[in-house]
């Protein structure tokens, strides 16, 4: 008996530890998001549903092409709860990625969401990178239609491979994901990383370091 008692107390700590590492599910209808409310909470308040209209549920701007006229030739239009208020509790945001020849998304991390991507136009070389000891990269080639998967917290990028521009849409699991890009996070922190801890990080002399903060 006391085994069973253990046994299911374990399950039940885990099925708690998985629903807290997610995005709070909603408790009503919907709660749509008060961007101008003081109250700090975790996520966005609400807004009176007396007052909530179809505005509030929707967002235009999608089939518009981002500029990708940038050092990274690439461009990421976010439709998350800033930008829709409606997606507040609801654990779901989207976004759209264009990508001029050869431009990137760089390495960057989602820190509260899983992603999954298509690729509506052109070509993308995707990877993601395992945690540690292993650090595998595990990488693919997408074309038109193609669907891959980031795990939530993964350092993982795209790479238009194709002759000309690419389209791609990404769902996440969080209505606010997060977006760390690796190299503006080390080389454009405010206040800086110190040199000397770059220096050992990166195996680099102090002079590449100068120049990688004076770019981010």
């Amino acid at each position: 008996m006391a085994f069973y008692i253990f046994f299911f107390g374990l399950v039940l700590s885990f099925s708690l530890s998985v629903v807290i590492a997610s995005d709070h599910s909603p408790l009503q209808d919907f709660c749509v998001a008060d961007t101008r409310s003081r109250v700090l909470v975790n996520g966005l308040a609400c807004k009176d549903p007396k007052t909530v209209e179809a505005a509030d549920f929707s967002f235009c701007g999608l089939h518009l092409e981002g500029n990708t006229s940038n050092p990274i030739g690439s461009s990421v239009t976010p439709v998350t709860v800033f930008q829709l208020p409606g997606l507040n509790t609801l654990g779901i945001s989207l976004v759209r990625i264009d990508y001029a020849p050869s431009g990137v998304n760089p390495p960057h991390t989602h820190p509260r969401a899983s992603e999954i991507i298509t690729v509506l136009e052109g070509s993308l070389e995707v990877g993601f990178v395992t945690s540690s000891p292993e650090y595998r990269h595990i990488t693919k080639v997408l074309q038109k239609g193609d669907v891959f998967v980031f795990p939530i917290g993964l350092v993982h990028y795209q790479r238009n491979v194709g002759s000309g521009h690419a389209v791609a849409i990404a769902a996440l699991s969080s209505q606010n994901p997060g977006v760390v890009v690796i190299a503006s996070a080390v080389f454009g922190s405010k206040p800086s990383i110190a040199n000397d801890i770059l220096v050992k990080a990166f195996h680099v002399d102090k002079g590449v370091i100068n120049y990688l903060n004076s770019i981010f």
